[in-house]
């Protein structure tokens, strides 16, 4: 068996790294030969923390394996991130554990990497300011996925903790593009791309506050009840998804879904885009919004490829079990 630990991953995979095997698998999804196990997440009662498993099969990669771990919120007080996860992959010919990841980055680069896919195949190929809703550890490497898919002249953020944003203000620094807090207004009316990653149990933003054209990737609901966007606006956008199944029922459409507003029929996949078995985008005024519930797939592509390269470079840890 091989242990790639968690200090290990930030030297062996890249962004683009993860932006690839995120594509792959989204595209395996919509053909049918890769699939999600159903998600098992809990309130523990204890550290107010969010636990449970993502898990799935690709039949192209032969990735089998999942995801273990959650959200504590207090971990910030401790030095740690509050995201905490390992993934564990199977060898599908027998069964065995074939190694154990690190899942902490992998998760923030995975994570990242869908919005950047979504980004890609959907916004507008002119858009020129991007919008930020939320300055948690997550939105940095949101951010700078983003600006890997298009030529951003601007970036406007907004957060509940305004003293968060210094980290938005940093990665624009670190990528020579102005940056500047704005209230959502603002926001709405200037972004041409919107990424929301907050873990917010309220709509934040309203669709009388977005404007024709704009593109959303709404990263932060993964869980029954949080939501970062108000149903109606959910409603008004063409809506794509990683999976419909978890966008209904933990994603940013358990709300419109719930109220009667749209049906699953209604849900794209974004792997039907990257396909072209879906256009995307059919003009320049319409609103589209990918749901990124984040999928048990996304977490095994990066692990597998952590995995590969780990063994490539020689900093793979081998145990016999």
């Amino acid at each position: 068996m091989i242990i790639v630990p968690e200090h290990e991953i930030a030297e062996l995979i890249s962004a683009a790294d993860c932006f690839a095997a995120v594509e792959q698998v989204f595209a395996s999804m919509a053909n049918k030969s890769a699939y999600n196990f159903p998600v098992i997440r809990e309130a523990i009662g204890h550290a107010d923390a969010l636990y449970g498993f993502k898990s799935g099969f690709d039949r192209e990669s032969l990735a089998l394996g999942l995801k273990s771990g959650g959200f504590w919120p207090r971990n910030t007080a401790k030095g740690l991130t509050n995201h905490q996860s390992t993934i564990f992959l199977f060898d599908a010919d027998t069964g065995r554990c074939r190694a154990v990841v690190g899942g902490n980055l992998l998760t923030a680069l995975r994570t990242a990497a869908a919005s950047a896919v979504s980004i890609k195949h959907l916004a507008r190929s002119d858009a020129k300011v991007l919008g930020m809703i939320g300055a948690g550890h997550q939105s940095t490497f949101q951010l700078r996925a983003a600006l890997d898919q298009r030529p951003f002249e601007r970036v406007v953020g907004w957060s509940r903790h305004p003293e968060e944003l210094h980290r938005l203000s940093a990665v624009a620094v670190e990528r020579d593009i102005p940056f500047e807090a704005v209230d959502l207004d603002r926001l709405g009316t200037e972004a041409d791309v919107i990424i929301t990653i907050t873990s917010s149990f309220a709509p934040i933003l309203k669709a009388a506050q977005v404007r024709p054209g704009t593109h959303l990737a709404c990263m932060g609901t993964d869980t029954k009840g949080k939501q970062e966007t108000e149903a109606e606006l959910v409603a008004a956008a063409t809506l794509f998804t990683d999976e419909i199944a978890q966008s209904v029922t933990i994603g940013e459409a358990q709300h419109a879904v719930g109220q009667g507003l749209i049906n699953a029929d209604s849900i794209i996949e974004i792997g039907a885009v990257i396909t072209g078995k879906h256009p995307g985008r059919s003009s320049a005024e319409e609103i589209t919004l990918f749901d990124g519930t984040g999928v048990g797939l996304q977490d095994l592509a990066v692990a597998s490829a952590a995995v590969d390269l780990a063994i490539a470079k020689g900093v793979a840890i081998e145990i016999n079990v």
